[in-house]
């Protein structure tokens, strides 16, 4: 992501701050990484409760980018934006759940339709339909959406908080982090993630087609829910819904002990 900063500066700050203690350098680092916060916020916003404010989000999300560049090591080699994503991301996440916003019906619900997919994979070995697992909980294919779109609003589901590992030092790293992008250097070579990215990809691929696109569109191509609305010819609530269905699936399949 674009820092408006050019890198031979950046690289300065970096050294100023971390070699120096330079004070100045660090809230130079802290605004020039600043547009990352608002990504992160605005994504993690677009399907939570109006009452939850932009700023309020940003602000969480700035302290997890202070945090990220307090303990960032440049000499190890990883890419920045890669490793204070995930803290900017978790220290959202964490505020929120901390305020205990949810309601616990919402949970409940949640819960019995994870429970309910599961139960349905291992019996016909494959993805459930929407009317299957409507049938399985007893209430209309209708009703089924309804609550998907109630927990997709109510929650903070998100699939790199399905499963972390650690590196070498500890810090917690996002899944979706260790899977390579051709494009570009992979920053997590030295993980011992093999089995992690195999399990995740297996995964994905059990996914309904239209499940997988939304996760593809949403994760790797970094689209907003109405443009995979757009791009699926779907509303924005159907895409939420999917969404949703997904990522309680993927998370049971990776909570569960490998075979």
């Amino acid at each position: 992501m674009e820092t408006g900063v050019k890198e031979v500066e950046l690289r300065d700050l970096w050294r100023r701050y971390k070699e120096d203690g330079d004070a100045t350098a660090r809230e130079r680092l802290v605004v020039a990484y600043s547009p990352m916060v608002k990504f992160v916020a605005g994504r993690l916003g677009a399907g939570l409760p109006s009452h939850v404010e932009d700023a309020d989000l940003i602000s969480y999300g700035l302290m997890g980018l202070i945090g990220a560049i307090e303990r960032f090591e440049p000499e190890r080699g990883i890419k920045f934006e890669t490793f204070a994503m995930t803290r900017i991301r978790g220290a959202i996440i964490d505020e929120l759940r901390s305020l205990d916003w949810v309601p616990r019906s919402v949970r409940a619900r949640a819960r019995e339709i994870e429970t309910a997919q599961a139960k349905l994979e291992h019996q016909l070995q494959r993805a459930p339909s929407e009317q299957e697992l409507a049938d399985k909980l007893g209430v209309s294919e209708a009703d089924l959406q309804s609550s998907l779109l109630e927990i997709a609003n109510s929650s903070v589901y998100a699939l790199d908080e399905l499963w972390a590992i650690s590196d070498s030092s500890g810090d917690s790293v996002s899944l979706l982090d260790t899977i390579p992008d051709d494009s570009a250097t992979d920053p997590q070579q030295s993980l011992d993630s093999g089995e992690v990215k195999e399990r995740l990809t297996e995964a994905i691929g059990t996914l309904p087609e239209r499940e997988q696109v939304v996760i593809a569109l949403y994760y790797y191509e970094n689209l907003t829910l109405r443009e995979i609305g757009d791009v699926l010819d779907v509303t924005e609530s159907r895409v939420s819904q999917l969404h949703t269905k997904a990522v309680m699936r993927l998370k049971t399949q990776l909570q569960r002990s490998p075979d």
